[in-house]
């Protein structure tokens, strides 16, 4: 009995000891899930923190990392492989990702695993083109911020459906919600108005009335709308597979 109550004590008191060696552990674990890789010093300490902070909240709700990395050069490797060369090495699941080349002042955004699926390239394109002006502004945490939200709303979005499409905006919803209301109300007041016995003979003498015939021409117009040129020549999809075998999703493009 003394014995089991010596291990049982033993053990308890080993517990004690490793909990906060678990915790420092744990800390240190969390830590290390970095979203953030200015190297190229183009945010303050204070702005990284926030989009770090961002980056893990929004991320953990779509289970993507939201990845932003920053370099003052590519060493004459393209963009695109460098992007790809960052996932192969320290990606894991779903992941996108936002490269700033400053030597060549280029980005691209790709999206891998589920991201790929979900943030196509023409979502990626949407995405790149929201933020060009703020990255050509030198606006780059406003940029980046934008970046990680939109991702975010993409990824809840059923692949295939265009994001941008004008039912998915807040004010276009309220505006329906007011008409569908509106509708409503007017339909229970014209039914708890009574039936309407008064009409357009009621007070016409049929007998000094006469028709004057009358005509009216409808000429049609037709509206087109033209795609306006990009002065940015290196715009566009660029999609691929990764030098480990990961395929991407992508969208390329000067600043």
């Amino acid at each position: 009995m003394r014995g089991f109550l010596g291990k049982a004590i033993f053990v308890m008191l080993a517990v004690f000891i490793m909990m906060p060696l678990l915790g420092i552990e744990a800390a240190r674990a969390s830590e290390s899930q970095q979203h953030v890789y200015d190297h190229a010093y183009l945010l303050s300490k204070t702005e990284i923190e926030k989009l770090e902070s961002l980056s893990a909240e929004l991320g953990a709700k779509r289970d993507t990392d939201f990845i932003i990395i920053t370099t003052k050069s590519t060493n004459g490797e393209d963009i695109v492989d460098y992007a790809g060369d960052f996932y192969d090495r320290y990606g894991k699941g779903s992941t996108a990702i936002l490269t700033i080349d400053m030597a060549d002042r280029e980005v691209f955004i790709s999206g891998y695993k589920k991201a790929e699926k979900y943030l196509d390239n023409n979502r990626l394109n949407s995405i790149r083109n929201t933020i060009s002006s703020d990255l050509s502004n030198e606006n780059y945490f406003k940029a980046f911020e934008t970046y990680i939200q939109l991702s975010y709303k993409d990824m809840g979005i059923k692949p295939g459906i265009n994001p941008d499409n004008i039912f998915f905006t807040w004010w276009f919803q309220l505006i329906a919600a007011i008409a569908v209301g509106g509708i409503a109300v007017s339909i229970m007041l014209y039914q708890a108005g009574g039936k309407v016995t008064v009409n357009g003979n009621t007070y016409m003498d049929q007998r000094t009335s006469d028709v004057i015939d009358q005509y009216d021409t409808y000429i049609r117009t037709t509206v087109t709308r033209e795609r306006k040129p990009s002065d940015d020549k290196d715009s566009g999809s660029d999609g691929g597979v990764t030098k480990g075998g990961t395929s991407y999703s992508g969208s390329r493009g000067s600043f």
